[in-house]
């Protein structure tokens, strides 16, 4: 692979001609290398090394972090919603790609087992990144940077070493993204492999299903011909539902219903109940209990509005004729079509804060320490606790709407116990709070940094709004997507992406 735009190489790819074939040059290039490989295997990997010795340099970093995670926190670190993922708990309220993923991994190993895989994805995810803005022209030094926060930012790490879908769901949104702009213009295998690993996106996360949107999109602008153009976007939308629709017809058998999570409906009503205004909202008197009053709205925020025992959502009884989840779901309606601009500004006002300089916890937003390194093993009141022999305790409830908890130890088989490494504990909570995060401004300078049109540069601050990871692993993308040929329509696929995603989950549980 060439690494730079060589005096007379075509404009597609940063090397060779605009099909983004080899150049001559190129091709002895690779022979040199290819034969000086089978003569010295190690002088080889040593000069690719030196070749690319930045990227070598934070991987090796990144590695070093995550052996230290290891390290830390045995089995693994455990969530609120990792009950879901390992017990199904609350059934119907997450799509259960992650669930396959985890009985795969504990068929032949443990917890430990889970998040050293998971932190293998992560490593692997800055890898594919750096090798997609090499292959497209990116500068070694520039794309290595692209890289450096999947691999240095400690809430990326943290995230890895507890078992919950969020880096499966990074990987998949890279994968796919990496196959359609491997080329100026994917042919139908790239075309047919990305929309599996973009379809693939939702059984782990639903709101992965808006990729589809930007994906098309992409392919409309930059395939050439009116018939090409719509065979490969047929092809592009026959993969993405491939996997969306395997994993729907697994619930329809069990449940009887059609959807890749059949009870995920009841978290919208926190995103809509804080940015309501009860007193111009039009609605019968049985109904306005629903509507929370702003002071206990603004307090709560949305994630408290859906889960907290002083929400109406659980505290409001329904009267007679009516069902529960028929008046939470007709406030919601009406909160989205009398006041849609209050619930876009809310989700403006929420993801805005991606780009705050330090990370810190805002009133009613769900408190940032869940995400930061401790120095005990986390506790979650009734949900995840320690007995005093340190076996780990889990308060399990099968039921989506409410229903008897159940403690159980975590089986031994899957670590039991929780050890916790204070020293290294306390080195990686040090390093996370103190430095160890790409911070919001740097997020904001990769949006609009480069000399982008003007256009692009507006739709880019626009769209860095609804951003919606909270890690930086997409957001280092749009800094540098490939410079020659073909920047703009990447940059158009990402930021609409980003918009797509982050609208469906800020308006869905914020």
């Amino acid at each position: 692979m060439r690494m730079r735009t060589t005096a007379g190489s075509g404009p597609a790819g940063g090397d060779g001609s605009a099909d983004g074939t080899p150049s001559d040059g190129s091709a002895a290039d690779a022979a040199g290398q290819a034969h000086g490989a089978r003569r010295s295997p190690g002088r080889a990997a040593a000069a690719t090394a030196r070749r690319h010795w930045l990227i070598t340099v934070l991987l090796l970093a990144g590695l070093v972090l995550r052996g230290l995670s290891l390290a830390a926190y045995q089995p693994a670190l455990l969530y609120i919603d990792s009950l879901k993922y390992l017990f199904g708990a609350w059934p119907g309220n997450d799509p259960l790609g992650y669930n396959a993923i985890l009985k795969v991994l504990l068929a032949g190993g443990n917890l430990d087992t889970v998040t050293v895989v998971q932190h293998l994805v992560g490593l692997a995810i800055a890898a594919v990144l750096y090798l997609l803005l090499v292959h497209r022209g990116t500068p070694r030094w520039l794309a290595a940077l692209a890289a450096a926060p999947v691999l240095l930012d400690a809430y990326q790490v943290q995230i890895e070493q507890t078992i919950m879908p969020d880096v499966w769901f990074e990987a998949l949104i890279v994968a796919g993204l990496a196959l359609l702009l491997w080329r100026p213009a994917p042919g139908p295998r790239l075309i047919a492999a990305g929309g599996l690993a973009l379809g693939a996106s939702a059984p782990i996360a639903q709101v992965g299903q808006i990729l589809i949107v930007p994906a098309v999109i992409y392919l409309l602008i930059v395939v050439p011909g009116w018939r090409r153009k719509l065979l490969h976007a047929v092809l592009l939308c026959a993969a993405f539902a491939l996997p969306i629709a395997g994993f729907s017809l697994r619930e329809y058998v069990a449940v009887h219903q059609f959807s890749l999570a059949p009870a995920a409906g009841s978290t919208i009503y926190g995103r809509l109940a804080e940015s309501a205004d009860c007193a111009t909202l039009t609605m019968p008197g049985y109904e306005r209990a629903v509507c929370p009053p702003r002071a206990l709205a603004i307090q709560l925020g949305p994630d408290g509005l859906v889960h907290s025992a002083t929400s109406p959502a659980h505290t409001y009884v329904a009267p007679p004729g009516r069902t529960h989840g028929e008046v939470i779901g007709d406030f919601e309606h009406r909160v989205i079509t009398q006041q849609p601009l209050r619930v876009v500004t809310g989700v403006l006002s929420d993801a805005a804060k991606l780009f705050e300089l330090h990370r810190v916890t805002s009133t009613g937003d769900t408190p940032i320490s869940r995400w930061q390194f401790q120095t005990s093993y986390p506790a979650y009141g009734t949900s995840i606790f320690l007995s005093p022999d340190h076996t780990i305790m889990l308060g399990l409830q099968f039921a989506s709407s409410g229903g008897p908890v159940q403690v159980r130890p975590l089986p031994a088989s899957m670590g039991g116990q929780a050890t916790v490494d204070r020293p290294v504990a306390a080195f990686l909570r040090g390093y996370q709070l103190h430095g160890g995060y790409t911070p919001g401004p740097l997020l904001a300078f990769a949006t609009l940094a480069g000399p982008w049109p003007p256009a692009a540069a507006a739709a880019g601050a626009v769209g860095a709004l609804f951003f919606y990871l909270s890690d930086a692993t997409l957001a280092w993308n749009r800094f540098v997507e490939p410079f020659p040929r073909g920047r703009t329509l990447t940059l158009l696929l990402y930021w609409i992406g980003q918009l797509g995603i982050a609208l469906a989950a800020r308006w869905a549980s914020g």
